[in-house]
């Protein structure tokens, strides 16, 4: 069986989702679960895109052991040196770097000949080998590139000293046909591929990018870039959930494997959604809620006959946990540290008392504490622990009626005591809240997208709100919360929101309990 490297992308592509935003504190958490996951390379950003993103990039490559780390560069020098710099210290750095190959980028995009691009790959190649023993070239709109075109392009890179040949189809064209075809070719027409690793990026416009990553990896491709829950810019990236449960789930077949520990990605996928604000939809293959569901009459017989009836993985190889040990408001430290365990959060004395306080809150207002609500308890708890906190939500209450305009209060503290409050009529009891926040925190945005939903069951489900909210410069931040109160999760997703734009804008952090 032969090895696929797993290049996990969800810090940089993943990260250009409109609103999927995260600050380094974020950054370095999921960097944290990407190495326990087992990838292979973690793409931590785009140094040259912004300071904060270098510093991201910086910041991993010095801490997290194990993946090698790269960043991203155009073939320029300025870029490919700010890449250098901020990976120089890890463990296994790499450079990736990319021009657009396809005459209709080279015509509308770059405005240069082939024979430039020929040129400038080969001379940016060279100069990232001489800073950094792991270079990366991506031929970038691979996919509609002319396929004698993209093997001189492939050729030079290796000659230049790629080590790794990146083919995307940037665009999600390709059908898995022509995409498996095009590798196929790319390895009987380039005379030195033998010195490379083909690695492919497939993007998911027509839905086909796990399709055509597994064509790929079927005709001679050996490294797959993805993300977790297929996050990335328009439609999305292959989905690094699937293709690790396809290799695994298939391997007699494809005599493939990679080395993803799969008990870790439920809990990465949650990790990303929560911190993203991008929730996983719920048919979504591997990692959506109804994956493992069975409602059908026939189906719940054949599962209680025999399980590989109706499923053809088990939940507990993606890390699912069904504990049989129940939760509630007379649970002690012991019991919910045993529970958080099972569910992959390893705390320390000083985090636990912390959750366990957070615990008490929730199991006043509820029966019974499902994992989903531990999970939604620890993103809350990393939101209010990471980054400076400019203002807590300490209350907020609402009368509304069908005979009285909707009046919001909204009470905040500083991390010096100061408490500040404010009031506000709104056309709802949730705009009305919004503009008590807005009056306080006077930060200009519109709201382009509100959606509630329930997370778990019963008249005491939690319900988790997910907000969109566009800054003056056109940047779209996500913002979501989770509480069995709907009014204080609308509070809280909102404040998150804020927390992102006031941030990258340079004000001051916002955050709350």
């Amino acid at each position: 069986m032969e090895r696929i490297i797993i290049f996990d992308t969800t810090l940089r592509d993943g990260e250009q989702s409109p609103g999927a935003t995260m600050n380094i504190d974020e950054k370095i958490e999921v960097a944290k679960q990407l190495a326990k996951l087992g990838v292979d390379v973690i793409e931590a950003g785009f140094p040259a895109s912004s300071p904060g993103d270098f510093n991201a990039v910086k910041y991993i490559a010095e801490n997290i052991k194990g993946p090698a780390i790269a960043g991203l560069a155009r073939a320029n020098k300025k870029d490919i040196e700010a890449v250098w710099n901020a990976v120089k210290n890890a463990e296994k750095p790499r450079i990736h770097t990319f021009i657009a190959t396809s005459d209709i980028h080279l015509e509308y995009k770059l405005r240069k000949t082939r024979e430039e691009v020929l040129k400038i790959t080969e001379e940016m190649v060279a100069y990232a080998k001489s800073l950094c023993p792991d270079v990366e070239f991506s031929a970038e709109d691979a996919g509609r590139t002319d396929p004698d075109y993209l093997c001189k392009i492939v050729e030079t890179a290796i000659r230049a000293g790629a080590s790794t040949v990146n083919i995307p189809d940037t665009v999600g064209y390709t059908t898995p046909s022509e995409f498996g075809e095009l590798i196929a070719y790319i390895k009987k027409n380039v005379p030195n591929i033998d010195k490379a690793i083909i690695s492919v990026h497939c993007h998911n416009d027509l839905g086909m990018a796990t399709a055509n990553s597994l064509a790929a990896a079927m005709n001679g491709a050996r490294q797959i870039e993805c993300t977790i829950n297929g996050l990335g810019e328009r439609a999305g990236n292959c989905s690094l959930e699937e293709v690790a449960m396809i290799f695994k789930t298939r391997k007699n077949k494809l005599n493939l494997y990679t080395e993803i520990d799969t008990t870790q990605i439920y809990k990465t996928s949650r990790l990303v959604s929560n911190l993203t604000g991008m929730l996983v939809q719920p048919n979504k293959a591997i990692v959506g809620a109804n994956a493992f569901a069975h409602e059908a009459g026939i189906h719940q017989d054949g599962i209680l006959k025999y399980r590989t009836t109706y499923e053809i993985m088990d939940p507990k190889d993606i890390g699912l946990v069904d504990s049989q040990l129940p939760l509630g408001p007379r649970s002690g430290r012991h019991a919910l540290k045993a529970r958080l365990i099972d569910l992959g959060y390893e705390l320390s004395e000083e985090d636990l008392q912390k959750a366990f306080e957070r615990f008490k809150l929730l199991a006043d207002k509820k029966k019974s504490i499902s994992n989903r609500d531990l999970e939604y308890l620890m993103a809350d708890q990393f939101r209010f622990n990471a980054g400076t906190i400019a203002y807590v939500l300490k209350h907020v209450q609402v009368n509304c009626g069908d005979h009285s305009l909707p009046t919001a209060t909204v009470q905040l503290e500083k991390p010096n005591g100061e408490l500040i409050q404010d009031a506000a009529i709104g056309t709802g009891p949730i705009d009305a809240v919004y503009q008590a926040v807005n009056r306080i925190i006077d930060t200009p945005n519109e709201l382009i997208e509100f959606s509630i939903q329930a997370i778990t069951e019963g008249i005491d489900a939690m319900g988790e709100v997910t907000i969109r909210v566009q800054a003056e410069d056109g940047s779209i931040f996500t913002g979501n919360a989770a509480n069995v109160d709907i009014l204080v999760a609308s509070t809280t997703a909102y404040i998150n929101a804020l927390n992102k734009m006031i941030a990258k804008t340079g004000i001051s952090v916002v955050s709350c309990e």
